[in-house]
């Protein structure tokens, strides 16, 4: 069963006054926009205006997947808990407005959650862009909005903020504290005196300016996007030892440890219901990793050979000191070139990118509109995002990338990609 978060917000300039409302369908997975919506209604109250926020997101939802769970976020009190059934409805003016939400979707498909006003920008925007729209004699329009993406940097800047701890200390070039001194110079430039909300808006315009193909195709035009749910296999004995395990050693099975990590992303890509088809590399711990998350899904896997792992030549079942210490020149020369092989007539990481990117663009174009988990490795996850953000092969180098981690990518029509999701691994923790 999909699962997808409705997001929704009202407002009124008056109070009964101008007023419009605005909403968003996110799909719970990946957080992707999947439908926004807004309109201004005329003269209303904001609970009037809010009530209507929800109506369009619970139908927008039901347009997409009748039989999908919603989770409804606002940071309206009284919508959440009159909807919840623990408020009673007096307002002449609430009652039908509650008792058609409750007839879009069926009440045990549906839950509500208050969330503080800061956490619901995105309906936010939205209901605000309609009432701008209105006072100016037009209605919303989609092709104009610059909701999400201004929803999409304040998630950015909240993430940053919540990662940036201390700056660390280290030598020159540290790459940590490097990091540190970037996120906190972004920072300064976000809050700076004079960046005010007309510059972000401008930026946030142009991107959506430079982002269009062509014109006259705005975004809401390219449909929904091929996602690919990346998932790296659980552990084998060898992944803790950190030794090289490509498609030409021994291919070991998963350890105990591996299998349980298995479970636990099954279980957890089964709640949130949003994956339709499951593709593994040949193999055996992406088929048994598969296998396991598949029957949670009730899905069947195939098999993709491109999704395989680099062949690592003489260096695979050897941690990278062994390598070092018995071909010293040959580990030199791979780290500074992608066309590089490792020793034995290995697979360089340029040929693993034409076998990645011939793969991706054959299950892009067979999978429009579909969200597929691709079960698979670290070079080739590191592969389809390094691609997708258009980064040099060097970048393979600074990504951490944990067994049984989910990544997201999400292939548009225009050709572009966006990475939604890299290296998640809370499902393990659970």
């Amino acid at each position: 069963m999909r699962e997808f978060i409705v997001e929704a917000d009202g407002g009124s300039r008056g109070n009964p006054g101008p007023a419009g409302y605005g909403s968003v369908v996110l799909d719970a997975a990946t957080g992707e926009t999947l439908v926004e919506a807004a309109e201004y209604i005329g003269v209303a109250t904001n609970n009037v205006a809010e009530y209507r926020g929800l109506l369009a997101g619970l139908r927008a939802a039901h347009e997409l997947d009748p039989s999908a769970r919603v989770h409804v976020r606002m940071d309206s009190k009284l919508v959440i808990e009159q909807m919840s059934g623990r408020w009673k409805i007096k307002h002449p003016d609430m009652k039908p407005l509650a008792f058609e939400a409750a007839r879009i979707l069926p009440p045990t498909q549906v839950t509500y959650e208050w969330i503080p006003r800061e956490q619901n920008k995105h309906a936010d925007r939205l209901a605000n862009e309609a009432m701008d729209a209105g006072k100016r004699g037009e209605q919303w329009s989609a092709a104009a909005s610059t909701a999400e993406l201004a929803a999409a940097d304040a998630r950015a800047a909240r993430a940053a903020k919540a990662a940036a701890g201390p700056e660390p200390s280290g030598p020159p070039g540290d790459a940590a504290a490097g990091a540190s001194r970037a996120r906190a110079a972004l920072r300064g430039a976000a809050e700076s005196p004079g960046g005010g909300a007309a510059k972000a808006d401008a930026d946030v315009r142009a991107a959506r300016t430079v982002a269009a193909p062509s014109a006259g195709w705005a975004p809401a035009d390219m449909g929904a996007p091929a996602t690919f749910v990346l998932l790296r296999h659980g552990e084998t004995p060898l992944t803790p030892q950190k030794r090289f395990s490509g498609s030409g050693g021994t291919d070991p099975s998963l350890s105990d440890v591996g299998r349980e990590q298995a479970e636990r992303v099954g279980a957890a890509l089964a709640r949130r219901g949003t994956i339709q088809a499951v593709l593994a590399s040949p193999l055996t711990r992406t088929r048994e990793t598969a296998g396991i998350v598949a029957a949670h899904l009730g899905l069947d896997v195939s098999i993709d050979d491109g999704l395989r792992e680099t062949d690592f030549g003489a260096w695979e079942g050897l941690t990278f000191g062994e390598v070092r210490e018995r071909y010293p020149d040959d580990l030199n020369a791979w780290l500074a070139d992608p066309e590089a092989r490792p020793t034995g007539d290995g697979e360089s990481f340029a040929a693993t990118a034409t076998r990645i990117a011939a793969t991706r663009d054959k299950l892009v174009a067979a999978h429009t509109g579909r969200t597929v988990l691709l079960v698979t490795h670290v070079t080739p996850i590191k592969t389809f995002v390094r691609l997708a953000l258009g980064a040099p092969p060097e970048s393979l180098f600074r990504m951490e990338l944990s067994a049984a981690s989910l990544s997201a990518v999400a292939y548009y029509a225009d050709g572009n990609a966006s990475v939604r999701l890299f290296n998640d691994t809370s499902h393990l923790r659970a």
